[in-house]
């Protein structure tokens, strides 16, 4: 049995690490999972910050090429394996899926990853804060899937990987998903995708 070419350095639970390994699974691509110990500080290690100087995860080797930062990792994955649909090359087309990665860089990163981050690791944040942005998001969110079946259109693209992993995860921070049928019915889409693969789980915090 050969070892796979690609190698995917992440942590489990990391969902920035999770859509990255749901797109290769979601494309059929066989992998070697690498899971990083972050607890110990191997991604500050000399190893990992030649991959990544920012000492994050995730990471995808490629034969000789690395690439960082999950989003990144989603257009290159697509543009060299994926069906044109998973990135539109049409300006207008391209250009939506780009407003949804930037949604998943900034206030879903800053909205439910970090209300996650606080439950799971206490991290710094200002808990109402961070939940108000959340709520706002998938305001924006539900009202976008309201209209159709994934966000930006009638066919999944990566602006739905990157969206999905934090927030389907959104109630271990606090963020209940109770208000927005919607995003509850897209979630449930793309989890019958074929080769989907799910992050694990940890326990609920108390819905805000």
């Amino acid at each position: 049995m050969t070892t796979p070419s690609i190698k995917l350095h992440g942590f489990h639970l990391s969902g920035h690490a999770h859509r990255a390994r749901l797109f290769l699974s979601l494309l059929g691509l066989p992998f070697e999972n690498i899971d990083v110990d972050l607890p110990n500080k191997a991604h500050k290690s000399p190893a990992f910050l030649a991959m990544n100087p920012f000492g994050q995860v995730p990471v995808l080797e490629d034969g000789d090429v690395a690439i960082a930062d999950s989003n990144a990792i989603l257009v290159y994955l697509a543009t060299r394996y994926g069906a044109p649909a998973w990135l539109p090359r049409d300006p207008v087309g391209a250009a939506r899926v780009q407003r949804w990665l930037s949604a998943a860089a900034g206030p879903l990163a800053f909205g439910p990853a970090a209300a996650r981050l606080i439950a799971l690791f206490k991290a710094p944040f200002n808990q109402a804060e961070v939940s108000a942005r959340a709520h706002a998001l998938f305001s924006v969110m539900d009202a976008e899937l309201g209209k159709t079946a994934f966000i930006t259109g009638n066919v999944p693209t990566i602006a739905d990987v990157a969206l999905y992993s934090y927030t389907a995860h959104a109630p271990e921070g606090g963020v209940a998903l109770d208000a927005y049928p919607a995003i509850r019915a897209w979630l449930t889409r793309i989890e019958a995708l074929p080769g989907f693969v799910a992050m694990v789980r940890t326990p609920a915090q108390a819905a805000v």
